[in-house]
């Protein structure tokens, strides 16, 4: 299965640089900058954990990637259909890429209905490989095909290579007593077998893998691992691949240390676990379940060991109303949930800008309104995070910009939290969340030092001289109160969601205190201490600034680099702050003739960058699940540019 390399002189453009010598005579080995290949098939035939697999093979190889996972919301749609196609995209490269790449160059697809769903987004001269066993008459009128899409020409276009991988699979595990129906369920990982083949991929990972999956069914384990071999060998002997790939690790894309394959809700998880053990204080998790923040609750839950405590409630409001308590006894509370969540713990995150409280509300953005697109991705919360309240209750919002920077975010957003006493949003998406790239394993003394001190006693003297304890007593650099933990003796106060008195923290009706405290509380928002706006204009000549904010960041990057690239002269900035904004965007906003704002909204960032700035910032909006492509904004920048 190895490969000799004959002569170095290659292209990006995949031209032949050596030969593989196997049992079946010669092929061609080509050498490629960069791949980017979806695996299709029905939401049962295993595509996810397919991808998922040729990923991590891929990032312990040293390639750099970006991965997008699209699945339906059904546990199980109808099979054969085309709502039920569940499709994992990887992009993968020798060199620093940013996104799951505009369009596929391989599509493995494993039946009919995964060829018609995924056929559209393909470039001419695309290779596409086809499990020909379920191409029967029954399976393609299902999707609308009158004929054969594999013998009408339809697909001239194309590298078509039509393989019978169920049967391949039932043939490769007839020795081992499986009925038809479970040989069959392994035909993924003959696909998987079969792709990292074709792209000298490692193998020793993924059969570890099933090893440890099955380790319970040593003969399930020990069949999958076959068809996996399988689907090696099928790829090796074959006349019909003539032709394997190669794509060199991304040796410059990574600064030096230890790396990991990471996706967003995963970094975002060990962000939150890191933040507690800086801050030493026990992480308390309440949570309801709901897509796609449910696998940070999965997640939190294996970590008892550093103090993680997870409560899996009964509903949103029984999970933040939790937390919160958590929150008045000391704990860096967290609660995670989507868009429809946060509607449901309003009220609370209301109650937790009165109280004063550190509490992190995690939104993984999802399509809506209402249930929405469950499985889609969107930015569509801000400014539900930001006004989605009663009366005036502002709170910090932060936004990571990768699956990897989840991470970073999440101990920023615990900075800020802890250090002025309010609750803070962190505002993730499905695209970040499910999506995965390398991430470098910090050091922990590069981790910010988050502990914080706790009342322990008096902190004002009254006017006859008493020695008393005033909750909201604040401190004169960041306007936060005092965190008092409950049973501290002498530091009782009153909580409620009832207006308090300036210091005393005593129930309140008074105009000039209501007006008083809450222009206090936007002043301790407004004065929080965030990164200046680092703007990327290398020549210093650009007209045009593209901001963005979330997970934007990826396909306006890659956009900027094409024009670039060409020519033209563009000026890129991306928010990770939302609230309070960095003290120098008017500044950098107004540097500029024109500012142009990609979002998966309407425009909601553009709506308060108009009403801070007065700045006439132009949307480019879309809202239809997916994540921008780079060759869709690429074409918007040049307009604006030539505009």
């Amino acid at each position: 299965m190895t490969s000799q390399v004959s002569s170095p002189a290659e292209q990006a453009d995949g031209t032949v640089v050596g030969e593989q010598r196997t049992a079946a005579g010669t092929k061609d080995v080509r050498r490629l900058d960069r791949v980017i290949i979806r695996f299709a098939g029905d939401s049962g035939d295993g595509m996810q954990l397919t991808g998922d697999r040729f990923t991590s093979e891929t990032a312990s190889f040293g390639n750099d990637l970006s991965t997008l996972p699209n699945f339906p919301a059904e546990i199980r749609a109808p099979a054969g259909t085309l709502p039920g196609v569940s499709s994992f995209q990887l992009h993968f490269a020798d060199h620093d890429i940013l996104t799951p790449g505009d369009a596929p160059n391989v599509l493995v697809a494993m039946n009919p209905a995964a060829l018609k769903a995924n056929i559209g987004d393909l470039p001419r001269g695309a290779e596409i490989i086809v499990n020909t066993d379920e191409f029967t008459k029954r399976a393609m009128q299902k999707v609308g095909y009158d004929a054969s899409p594999l013998e009408d020409g339809s697909l001239d276009g194309y590298h078509l290579h039509p393989v019978p991988l169920t049967t391949l699979t039932v043939e490769a595990l007839k020795e081992f007593d499986l009925t038809r129906k479970e040989a069959e369920r392994s035909k993924n990982m003959f696909a998987l077998g079969l792709l990292s083949w074709m792209y000298h991929r490692p193998t020793e990972g993924t059969e570890k893998f099933l090893r440890s999956k099955f380790a319970k069914k040593p003969d399930i384990a020990a069949a999958n691992i076959a068809a996996y071999r399988a689907g090696w060998n099928f790829g090796e002997t074959t006349e019909d691949f003539a032709v394997s790939y190669e794509v060199a690790p991304a040796a410059t894309a990574f600064p030096p240390g230890v790396y990991r394959n990471i996706s967003g809700n995963l970094a975002l998880s060990y962000g939150l676990v890191a933040a507690s053990r800086q801050a030493d204080l026990p992480l308390f998790l309440g949570s309801y379940p709901i897509t796609p923040a449910s696998d940070i609750l999965h997640e939190l839950s294996r970590h008892k060991n550093f103090g993680v405590r997870t409560f899996q409630a009964e509903d949103e409001i029984a999970g933040i109303g939790a937390a919160l308590g958590a929150a008045f006894g000391g704990s860096l509370a967290v609660t995670t949930t989507s868009g429809p969540g946060v509607a449901l713990k309003s009220e609370t995150i209301g109650l937790a800008v009165s109280l004063e409280l550190p509490l992190l509300i995690v939104d993984i953005q999802r399509g809506g309104p209402s249930t929405g697109l469950p499985t889609k991705t969107e930015q569509a919360d801000l400014l539900q995070a930001m006004y989605g309240r009663n009366g005036e209750a502002p709170v910090p919002v932060v936004a990571p910009k990768t699956p990897a920077d989840c991470f970073d975010a999440a101990v920023e957003a615990a900075r800020i939290a802890l250090a002025y006493r309010t609750p803070v949003f962190l505002l993730s998406d499905g695209y970040l969340a499910n999506g995965s790239e390398p991430w470098r394993i910090p050091e922990l003394e590069e981790l910010p030092d988050l502990k914080v001190q706790f009342a322990q006693g008096p902190n004002h003297t009254t006017s006859d001289g008493a020695e008393v304890f005033w909750p909201y007593k604040r401190d004169p650099h960041t306007l936060a109160r005092p965190w008092a933990v409950p049973g501290t003796p002498g530091l009782e106060h009153r909580i409620g969601g009832i207006e308090k008195q300036d210091g005393t923290g005593n129930i309140s009706y008074d105009p000039a205190n209501h007006d008083f405290m809450v222009r206090t509380r936007q002043a301790k928002v407004d004065g929080i201490a965030v990164p200046d706006l680092q703007v990327d204009d290398p020549d210093g000549d650009a007209r045009l600034l593209v901001l963005g904010w979330g997970s934007t960041y990826g396909p306006i990057t890659a956009a900027v680099r094409r024009i670039r690239k060409e020519g033209g002269r563009v000026a890129q900035a991306h928010l990770r702050h939302l609230n309070p904004f960095p003290h120098n965007l008017g500044e950098v906003l107004r540097g500029y003739d024109k500012v142009v704002i990609p979002e998966m909204n309407l425009g909601q960032l553009a709506t308060l960058v108009r009403a801070k700035y007065l700045v006439d910032a132009h949307s480019y909006n879309q809202v239809n699940g997916m994540p921008f492509k780079a060759e869709q904004l690429a074409t918007v920048l040049k307009e604006a540019i030539d505009d």
